[in-house]
């Protein structure tokens, strides 16, 4: 039977990807809805290329391009935040939720209620409104599978259905591009040296979320929400190679590790093809090649944003939504070369002693709260730049 999928955030990495896979499947899948965002180029060319029902651009201003791309189509168009939310609403069987920011979160709650099965690769959803959102999928009745290359193995690693055997569990991170400097090295970086990924190739947002572990931070949080686990029970290793993803440890002392080139097409396909498998064009690993995997433990005196994924756990209710959108605000401000690589987890850490962790219990305050925080780091990376 052909599937319907959705691509929300078809124009960025994952969801290139992810339509690269379809195109490979392309008598298994058909495209329901593409949401891009400001590549309307490249979104008229997946709209001529898979012919979904409904094209949505995020930017409304960006709506007359759209329409003269398409002009000639067929092909129905829209823009803006109510035509984004009426496209992730599209029946479909399963839909990839890759919209970068808490921007992907409404568009991913609206495509939850449908009941389908959820890929998440906004890892910020479940940060920022994890209550809300897991209660979400339980009154609809959907699946969500993650599509995070960390997250994604520890669901490979548990596919026995031993979850009560959990001892803990392991996420891998490649250290980004600034694990061997010092803090002094890394106060002069520029945004050109911090988004040069030695491993993964992906955007702005998260290559400086590597650079400072803010990405390895956002994963701690949103695996505690995922796995059901405190935060003792989550362990972060740095591991060069990205090689091994993720690890599960068990009270017997076994550990079962799921391993893999650094490539998103791997999770991707996982996810799209569950519980089934869906061949890719990934390369394969050659670990005769590798030669040799490296592990040691992260620095949390070098790499702040660590010590604050377990304090912000600690404190719950809307403490991580606090730490993500001044994550946000401050990485924006960094590549707009603002404020330094060190001001970013200094003006979190501010925020985050300003705000606290106010109450959350349901998406409007969750996005007040979002709101709340973006003022007070806007603030604060203002006073730095002036």
């Amino acid at each position: 039977m052909v599937r319907y999928v959705t691509v929300l955030g078809s124009t960025g990495s994952v969801g290139t990807q992810t339509l690269d896979i379809v195109a490979q499947h392309e008598t298994a899948f058909a495209v329901r809805a593409l949401v891009g965002g400001r590549n309307v180029a490249l979104l008229a060319a997946q709209a001529q290329r898979f012919r979904p029902d409904l094209t949505v651009v995020a930017e409304e201003s960006l709506l007359p391009e759209l329409r003269e791309r398409l002009r000639e189509s067929g092909l129905e168009c829209g823009a803006g935040r109510a035509a984004v939310l009426a496209a992730a609403a599209m029946p479909a069987d399963w839909t990839m939720s890759a919209i970068t920011g808490v921007a992907g979160l409404e568009p991913t709650l609206a495509a939850v209620a449908q009941g389908g099965t959820i890929a998440f690769a906004n890892k910020e959803a479940l940060v920022s409104a994890g209550d809300v959102m897991l209660r979400a999928v339980e009154a609809a009745g959907a699946t969500l599978l993650p599509v995070d290359s960390e997250h994604n193995a520890i669901m490979q690693a548990l596919a026995d259905g031993n979850a009560k055997a959990v001892e803990k569990i392991i996420l891998t991170a490649s250290g980004g591009p600034f694990r061997c400097h010092t803090q002094d090295e890394m106060r002069a970086m520029p945004p050109e040296a911090a988004l040069r990924h030695p491993v993964w190739s992906m955007g702005a947002k998260i290559s400086i979320d590597s650079a400072t572990m803010f990405n390895k931070c956002l994963e701690v949080i949103e695996a505690a929400r995922l796995f059901q686990l405190p935060s003792e029970k989550i362990e972060v290793l740095i591991h060069p190679q990205s090689v091994i993803h993720g690890m599960v440890c068990f009270s017997d002392g076994s550990i079962i590790a799921q391993l893999g080139t650094p490539d998103m097409r791997i999770p991707i396909a996982h996810t799209l093809a569950w519980p089934k498998r869906l061949a890719t064009s990934a390369p394969r690993l050659d670990l005769a090649a590798v030669a040799k995997l490296d592990f040691c433990a992260p620095d949390e005196a070098q790499f702040p944003a660590l010590r604050l994924a377990r304090e912000v756990l600690a404190a719950g209710a809307g403490a991580p939504a606090v730490l993500n959108a001044a994550n946000e605000i401050a990485v924006a401000a960094y590549l707009a070369r603002q404020i330094g690589f060190l001001d970013i987890a200094a003006i979190v850490e501010d925020v985050l002693a300003t705000l606290g962790a106010p109450s959350v219990p349901d998406l409007a305050a969750v996005l007040a709260v979002d709101e709340a925080a973006r003022e007070a780091a806007l603030r604060l990376t203002t006073k730095k730049a002036a």
